[in-house]
């Protein structure tokens, strides 16, 4: 009788272990039928292009099902299309409230993903690295044209810039030149930093400005400190580097769900160190938000 009750139980025990096992396989193929799926459209910021397709990238590769397409084209038609709902993601280095008017604005959800650092940048024959902020003012206004008046080489300034759209013109303006209205060269003006970063690279006497992040290994082009202050992140994280700002990503309403995992994923403490060594600034690590 023992032997019996005994060789029952393992029977038992057999079914029941083959009935969990069942049970897991099932659920185990529920939640894969559940993946994420969707389609993300994101345009603006050439600043902050080269984090988001290292995001896009990433997440795609864990989230095959998502399909992510990223363009530039600058913060105000990154800002224009998310509020006409032509792209999922309007991706921008100023806020809202200062591309659109209030009725185009006023819909759009605001995610602020990382800092980002705006660095001035010489062609590598011009001989200056170091600049006043006054000096950089009289550089891009047009006061000064040739660099021999700032310490430079006997040659004419070349201005490479950016059209009125761009959020990096923005803040290069607003904290870099304290609001003065550039010059323009319109024969020399583009709406892309890779693009401004080559030209700057190509022309003898060339200055320009691009994000930080347009610099990681690169020693093509000659950054330029401003009153002795280098741009670096760690200069920008302490508040003595002040050319900086908070980049957006901007949704029309409320994200949906891939949109909102794609977010976290970005704002997320595991991407969080691949957006260092990409040359962006971590939000939490600010220990001064203001200029």
């Amino acid at each position: 009788m023992n032997k019996f009750l005994k060789g029952a139980m393992i029977v038992g025990l057999s079914a029941a272990m083959v009935g969990c096992s069942s049970n897991a396989t099932s659920n185990d193929s529920d939640s894969k039928g559940k993946s994420l799926s969707g389609t993300i459209t994101a345009a603006g910021s050439s600043a902050l292009k080269p984090l988001v397709d290292v995001a896009a990238e990433q997440f795609s590769n864990e989230n095959p099902d998502v399909s992510i397409t990223v363009d530039a084209g600058g913060s105000g038609e990154g800002l224009k299309q998310v509020a006409d709902k032509t792209v999922t993601l309007g991706n921008s280095d100023v806020a809202a409230e200062e591309k659109l008017d209030k009725d185009q604005a006023k819909d759009l959800v605001d995610h602020q993903v990382c800092v980002v650092t705006m660095a001035p940048i010489v062609n590598k024959d011009v001989g200056v690295k170091d600049l006043t902020k006054q000096q950089l003012i009289d550089i891009f206004t047009g006061k000064t044209t040739n660099w021999k008046d700032v310490g430079g080489s006997d040659e004419d300034i070349v201005l490479v810039t950016r059209p009125t759209s761009s959020g990096t013109r923005a803040t290069f303006q607003k904290y870099a030149l304290d609001g003065n209205e550039e010059a323009s060269n319109a024969s020399m003006e583009t709406d892309d930093s890779g693009v401004l970063l080559q030209n700057v690279t190509d022309t003898k006497g060339a200055i320009g400005y691009v994000a930080l992040s347009y610099l990681v290994d690169n020693d093509d082009v000659d950054t330029i400190a401003i009153d002795g202050v280098k741009p670096t992140l760690e200069n920008t994280y302490s508040g003595d580097y002040k050319v900086w700002t908070f980049e957006h990503m901007y949704t029309n309403g409320e994200p949906d769900k891939a949109t909102k995992a794609f977010l976290d994923y970005i704002m997320g403490e595991k991407f969080g160190k691949k957006m260092e060594s990409l040359g962006y600034g971590v939000s939490s690590k600010m220990e001064k938000t203001d200029h």
